[in-house]
């Protein structure tokens, strides 16, 4: 290729700079006429933080751009305050159980907002049939979603690129942002990480929290043992055992989970087999507060869900333990961290709902409180 460039004459110093501008799609979309695009996920809470990046990457590299988001209302919380976000859409799950014409006002008045912003690109991060329909209806110029096995007319008319997902060893976050590379926009290294700002009033009431157990920031380890999964978690009996074993050490802990009753009762769980309870604020957050509480953490321990990615976006080291679930793709992202998983079960990770569809799984109620302590050193080390 350096013998092509010297032949045509160009000087060694531009020779970097053409490869920099050569981009090899022919239908990459043209950055300085696109004004206003709308990102859609419509996931759960972790799903939509992971996708963070690309408001980020957006807006470094399109400075004009004013780029919105479109999720779930309970997630929104995870975009809320982004600074490349400009304004947040939601769609509320409860508008089902308001009747069909409350719901149908309600879906009326968000085509509406939607229509008033007049966007140049949507790009659809997920399978849900909602993105085809608004791509259609919003008519952008340049529309982009995943390919989706199966679906071939509707589906790929919809869109003006399609983005293909074929990498099961790729995790989540390049995953959202190969979506802006199918479109001709290269994500540099550093503009990856991942995004969560907790607020300022989030921050004082963690705060207050916080004084209320005579901890401080950087004097306690985070750790919340539960999710909505509970075939993602490690027994009540090894999270109690780690515990005792780190109350011992010297550290304080503080406990949190979500308000659900089966989460309270795991903590009720942990709790009763302690020497001595830890301090909880479980069911007592808010989702930008678990934000502040885990940013002033010295380390957060816990399973794969929301609030493992928190902690990373947060910038907190991150101990995940990880069973059915695949760590390569849904590890923590961006930090430092470690993931303590099953290396006597090669049939994880298995995406199955606890061995056999039971509810438990192996993998993780087979996990020694030794490795996860010596992961909590290896973390903490200096």
């Amino acid at each position: 290729m350096w013998r092509n460039f010297a032949a045509i004459g160009v000087a060694p110093d531009a020779k970097i700079a053409a490869m920099e501008t050569f981009n090899p799609l022919s239908d990459a979309i043209p950055l300085d006429q696109i004004k206003r695009v709308l990102v859609i996920k419509l996931r759960h809470h972790g799903d939509v933080l992971v996708s963070s990046p690309v408001f980020s990457v957006l807006k470094n590299h399109i400075p004009q751009l004013e780029v919105d988001a479109l999720v779930y209302a309970d997630t929104a919380e995870m975009l809320t305050l982004h600074p490349a976000v400009a304004t947040v859409h939601v769609i509320d799950r409860q508008w089902k159980k308001l009747g069909v014409a409350a719901q149908v006002r309600a879906e009326l008045r968000l085509l509406a907002t939607l229509q008033a912003r007049h966007y140049d690109l949507i790009i659809h991060l997920t399978e849900h049939w909602r993105g085809a329909w608004l791509s259609r209806l919003l008519r952008p110029r340049w529309s982009l979603a995943p390919q989706v096995k199966g679906r071939r007319r509707f589906w790929a008319a919809s869109f003006t690129h399609l983005q293909s997902q074929h990498n099961a060893r790729r995790h989540m976050v390049e995953t959202s942002l190969d979506s802006l590379r199918r479109l001709g926009i290269q994500p540099a290294s550093d503009e990856r990480r991942l995004t969560l700002v907790a607020g300022a009033a989030a921050v004082a009431r963690v705060g207050e929290h916080l004084a209320g157990f005579g901890l401080a920031g950087g004097d306690f380890i985070h750790i919340h043992p539960a999710s909505r999964w509970f075939f993602k978690c490690w027994p009540a009996a090894s999270m109690a055992a780690l515990i005792d074993l780190l109350h011992e050490e010297g550290h304080a802990v503080v406990l949190t989970a979500a308000p659900s009753n089966d989460e309270k009762h795991m903590l009720e769980a942990i709790q009763g087999r302690l020497r001595r309870p830890a301090f909880s604020l479980g069911g007592r957050l808010s989702l930008k507060e678990m934000a502040a509480l885990t940013q002033a953490a010295k380390l957060f321990i816990g399973v794969d869900s929301a609030p493992m990615h928190m902690a990373a976006a947060v910038g907190t080291p991150t101990l995940a333990l990880f069973g059915p679930s695949g760590d390569q793709q849904w590890g923590p992202w961006g930090v430092p961290f470690r993931v303590v998983s099953s290396g006597r079960h090669p049939c994880r990770p298995c995406g199955v709902d606890g061995c056999g569809g039971g509810k438990i799984s192996d993998c993780l109620a087979s996990l020694p409180v030794s490795q996860v302590l010596t992961a909590v050193h290896e973390l903490l080390a200096p």
